[in-house]
């Protein structure tokens, strides 16, 4: 009988994104033993991880590490590397971070499921510079030579898996890039069920996101000020009192907010606006599913989930070239022009190309294959 254990970075209360849907998905399938770098979840009755033995790192007793485990990310890689799996035949990672760092044997096959090459090493490091506070100075020469040698780890870490999958095509170049490594396609899991489906819709726009820098929130409210159309912003974060500060009359910063009142706004919403560039974008899967077209940052996996109404006869949504006001702007006012060609309808049945059936069903396929290949 195959033995699988199965890798995430880190089970924490606030760590609900897509790659954590992922996880849920797979581990409802597959009986693999599960281990992160922390677990606080499998003391949380809500919880669907509530009571399961999880193997976790040192990390677990550090002071904070609940709420800020980015601060201990120099010693993430040791963390990772110091997780026992001796006794599988099959590793699967789901890496956003280190979780591909894992140390195998060479009998162990090991399938990453990565939703994108470390941030903080590559995309964001500057970003990551500056809003630390680490960009200059003693301390900034400390940190950015601790990034060169995180991006030299990430690199030979990448040598201990054997098959990749990317969340979108969009990661696949981007592991290409940082890895010089093939990876297959598949994408994550969306519960379009979750979303009420409504026709009719409301004069406002939405977005929903955490309200840190690089999701461009900012940009978003910003173009709105300028426009003056109805904008309902969902989310909490570091920004939240700078934009409440810059927000016009017309616009709701309405801050984090319940799964209901989520699904309400997103169903009613004439329209979904995101400005940030994501390797996949589930929640611009799930307007979809609310039948709520979507504006988007044209870069990313966002070209591979919006159709433009310019350029297809079943649009979802429209993309902007530039992640700036005037971009973003120009991109309300087209989609003002061409929203009645915008039908719910499709927009529905492209949400459908991204169900959790799909996903699982090309996640076992390739996991058997590659199964059948080593041995």
């Amino acid at each position: 009988m195959t033995r699988y254990a199965f890798v995430h970075e880190w089970l924490t209360p606030h760590a609900t994104g897509g790659s954590e849907l992922v996880v849920k998905e797979i581990l409802q399938h597959l009986d693999a033993d599960l281990f992160a770098l922390i677990d606080f979840e499998s003391s949380n009755p809500k919880s669907y991880l509530y009571d399961r033995n999880i193997g976790t790192s040192f990390l677990q007793g550090f002071p904070r590490a609940k709420y800020g485990l980015q601060n201990y990310l120099p010693l993430m890689p040791i963390a990772i590397e110091q997780l026992n799996l001796e006794n599988y035949d099959v590793i699967l990672s789901s890496s956003h971070a280190v979780a591909k760092g894992v140390i195998t044997r060479p009998q162990q096959l090991h399938i990453c499921y990565c939703h994108t090459p470390m941030r903080y090493a590559w995309d964001l490091t500057f970003d990551y510079l500056n809003n630390s506070g680490l960009g200059k100075g003693v301390k900034g020469l400390v940190a950015r030579y601790f990034l060169h040698r995180l991006r030299q780890w990430d690199v030979i870490s990448a040598n201990q898996v054997d098959y990749f999958i990317a969340n979108s095509k969009w990661t696949a170049q981007r592991i290409w890039r940082c890895y010089r490594r093939e990876a297959e396609v598949i994408y994550p899991p969306v519960n379009i069920e979750r979303f009420p489906f409504v026709e009719q819709k409301e004069d406002f726009y939405v977005t929903v996101s955490r309200l840190v820098p690089y999701k461009k929130v900012s940009l978003i409210v910003e173009a709105f000020n300028e426009l003056g159309k109805n904008l309902v912003v969902i989310g909490g974060g570091k920004e939240l009192e700078y934009l409440r500060a810059i927000a016009k009359p017309n616009i709701k910063i309405l801050g984090r907010q319940p799964d209901d009142v989520v699904e309400k706004y997103m169903s009613e919403a004439k329209a979904y606006v995101y400005a940030g560039c994501e390797d996949f974008g589930i929640v611009l899967v799930e307007a979809q599913a609310c039948g709520t077209p979507v504006i988007a940052f044209g870069q990313g996996g966002a070209t591979e989930t919006v159709r433009d109404i310019r350029n297809s006869s079943f649009g979802t949504g429209i993309l902007f070239s530039e992640q700036s006001t005037q971009s973003l702007v120009a991109a309300v006012n087209s989609f003002e022009q061409h929203q009645t060609q915008i039908s719910a309808e499709a927009c529905l049945q492209q949400a459908k190309r991204f169900t959790s059936d799909i996903f699982w069903q090309s996640y076992v396929e390739f996991v058997n294959n590659c199964q059948e290949k080593s041995e």
